[in-house]
């Protein structure tokens, strides 16, 4: 089968058969779940909290759940029809103040109420969960996600969920016994799955139920403050449910077939999943993927606003590279702080050059095919991210032109308008260099041997003329770097003499960029010009006394 083939669908169904890409993998779940249950449309659903300002977390649930979707796609020939809902949760009361909001006072006179009556601490919007939604819809919009938004406030109030609670109150009795074990006993003693709207001050009540009369479709609890007993209709937004028995019921009305959640939340989806089947439902399929932690270890948390926001993370880098630290090991833990961006960035493009070689089987298994909706654009990328940062660490660059004289010289032809994708990446690096590596930039000082070595390289490349290929620098460079310390005897170079420790290559980044480790050296010489290496050589001995 060649290249081609792939785009013939009938081929594409059967590799996607076969893919052992995550992605696949989940889909088949789903095919596997319409033969025992089909329907015309298969709905998949992802959930969102706003009581904090969005995060990366909640982009990459919808992002995996978007690259799921496609895969179930392809391996049903599109013939039958899907959605995505994107749900959020804003008619939980405000049980806390975020950390990273303005106005906290204001939003503090609001604790219980629901997030969609919590004043808007920006004062852009009607409401706090207004603000956050909207920051999360022109997001995903600004991705090109096709999905629907729904709000909790909108499903309850406009009767859309009103079957669904009132199946729920028919089973009162299995939901209380499916979710009493699981609680602390202070905590059982007063639970309910219901939560009353206050009549009287619109707050969320945790309060007992003391009767319930599916019939009438009511419940019975007392006022907290007024002790009076109160008699309300469970359904038109007058009651909602505690968020176990709310993510079953949800399943239930909204036909959910597919949703994915977090690892902290597997005793839940079991929970839930219970409660599910015991209303007549069967829980959808998923799986529970790995947190994203902070620089600290600690899980991101929208309250606590630690880790990135999707702005930081677009301030430095490209949504392609977003999407490729999402895709990758779903159910692996991952650290996502401002040091794991440039790696992404080069990868995404090396993904995309790897695309056009190979086969279609392969091309499942690459990244950027689910990235991409199974359209990747063509690699044209003439200069990797690190390569910039250590162009504009070496220069102290401030401005892009700086940086566009170093890649014409190595890249003759290339321009801002030849390479409009470059050309942002440009500007990534730029901001990346200011606020990450600029502050942390420290030279360290050359041993009395890595002094000689310097000293060596800086008389060797002197020799060379100033148009010398990336290649022959870089073989300068290892000639140079082959002797002791440096000397790595596991390795060979192709003449058969000893090879060279990337200690050598890490060592010139340090002392002559303030910087761990960069690109190829030879690479970078090419670029940043030989003299002004040589340059850059005497200032980093000069300044080592």
């Amino acid at each position: 089968m060649t290249a081609a083939a792939i785009e013939n669908p009938s081929d594409l169904r059967a590799l996607a058969e076969q893919s052992h890409a995550w992605p696949f993998e989940e889909a088949r779940k789903i095919v596997a779940r319409l033969k025992k249950r089909p329907k015309d449309e298969v709905i998949f659903e992802t959930g969102y909290g706003p009581s904090g300002l969005p995060h990366i977390g909640t982009f990459g649930e919808v992002a995996r759940t978007t690259m799921v979707r496609h895969a179930f796609r392809v391996l049903t020939g599109d013939k039958i029809k899907t959605r995505l809902i994107a749900f959020s949760d804003d008619m939980d009361g405000l049980r806390k103040v975020p950390d990273n909001i303005p106005n906290k006072e204001l939003v503090a006179q609001h604790l219980n109420q629901p997030l969609t009556k919590v004043p808007d601490p920006f004062g852009t919007h009607a409401s706090f969960a207004d603000h956050n939604n909207a920051r999360l819809r022109a997001f995903l919009d600004q991705f090109g996600f096709d999905y629907e938004f729904l709000s909790s406030t909108a499903c309850y109030t406009s009767g859309r969920f009103d079957d669904a609670l009132l199946k729920v109150l028919a089973h009162f009795e299995k939901v209380m016994a499916i979710m009493l074990p699981s609680l602390r006993e202070e905590r059982a003693q007063s639970y309910s799955p219901f939560l009353p709207l206050s009549p009287r001050t619109g707050a969320v009540l945790q309060v007992p139920v003391i009767a319930h009369d599916a019939n009438a479709g009511t419940i019975t609890y007392e006022d907290p403050d007024t002790t009076e007993r109160v008699t309300t209709l469970v359904t038109g937004g007058r009651c909602k449910l505690q968020w176990k028995p709310d993510w079953a019921m949800r399943w239930i009305a909204l036909g959910v077939d597919y949703e994915m959640a977090g690892k902290d939340l597997i005793d839940s989806v079991k929970l839930s999943g219970e409660i599910c089947r015991a209303l007549g439902g069967m829980p959808p399929e998923g799986f529970n993927y790995e947190l994203f932690l902070d620089e600290n270890g600690q899980k991101i948390s929208k309250s606590k606003g630690n880790g990135l926001t999707i702005e930081e993370w677009l301030r430095y880098a490209s949504p392609e590279s977003l999407s490729l630290f999402m895709y990758r090991e779903p159910k692996a833990a991952k650290r996502l702080y401002f040091d794991v961006i440039p790696r992404h960035v080069d990868e995404y493009q090396q993904f995309l050059e790897a695309y056009e070689r190979q086969a279609p089987r392969e091309r499942l298994a690459n990244p950027v095919w689910h990235i991409h909706g199974g359209t990747p654009p063509q690699a044209d990328n003439p200069v990797t991210f690190a390569m910039l940062l250590s162009l504009v660490t070496a220069s102290n660059a401030e401005n892009a032109e700086t940086l566009w004289g170093f890649i014409g010289r190595y890249r003759p032809g290339v321009t801002r308008d030849t390479h409009p994708h470059l050309a942002k990446l440009v500007d990534y690096a730029i901001h990346y260099f200011r606020d990450f590596v600029l502050p942390a930039k420290k030279f360290r000082d050359p041993s009395a041997a890595e002094r000689a070595a310097l000293i060596d390289l800086r008389d060797a490349l002197s020799q060379l003329p100033a148009d010398a290929s990336a290649p022959a620098i870089q073989d300068v460079v290892y000639e140079v770097g082959r002797r002791e310390p440096f000397l790595d005897h596991k390795k060979k170079a192709k003449d058969g003499k000893p090879g060279v420790s990337l200690d050598w290559f890490n060592m010139l980044y340090q002392v002559l960029l303030g910087q761990e480790k960069g690109p190829r050296f030879g690479s970078f010489v090419a670029a940043y010009g030989i003299q002004n290496t040589i340059d850059m050589i005497d200032g980093a001995l000069a300044r080592s006394g």
